[in-house]
């Protein structure tokens, strides 16, 4: 891959779990309920639905942070390979520039490969500013999707 420019950030994290149950779990709501948001963030709504041209928005809570909004518009969806969104948060939750999501999907020797892609930032600060969120939402997907991917081998769950 090229090197990243300052504006850019890009988070790559494998999965415990075949494709197509992490990218079910990106087109299911009920699903990115219990994992959407940083560790110690509550998402308490979440109105998504992989829709290309569709508006998202979303809303998530913390003790320490408060109340933080934010959403934006699906602007491409290739089932199993890839989703593309915009994000922003709204006035008075973090707003900086309106950005765009990239999450590309791969499959490795039976597991995951999920690639986070979003630009532009400001600047480095804020986008650094970024990492340790998008880092530890991704935490909670893995543990939520790697609980479930062997749930589903035992035949716990369908």
């Amino acid at each position: 891959m090229n090197e990243l420019r300052d504006e850019e950030l890009l988070i790559e994290r494998e999965f415990d779990a075949p494709l197509a149950l992490v990218f079910r779990l990106w087109e299911s709501r009920d699903h990115m309920l219990r994992w959407w948001g940083p560790e110690k963030f509550t998402t308490t709504e979440l109105d998504w639905e992989l829709t290309p041209g569709r508006p998202w928005r979303g809303a998530m809570v913390s003790k320490q942070y408060g109340l933080s909004r934010f959403g934006g518009v699906i602007r491409d969806v290739e089932r199993l390979r890839r989703i593309v969104f915009t994000f922003q948060w709204d006035e008075g939750s973090g707003r900086d520039l309106d950005t765009l999501v990239t999450v590309s999907f791969a499959e490795k020797d039976g597991r995951t490969v999920q690639s986070f892609h979003q630009a532009p930032f400001s600047s480095v600060a804020i986008r650094d500013s970024h990492v340790g969120g998008w880092n530890s939402l991704f935490n909670r997907q893995q543990a939520y999707v790697e609980n479930i991917a062997v749930a589903e081998e035992k035949g716990l769950r369908t």
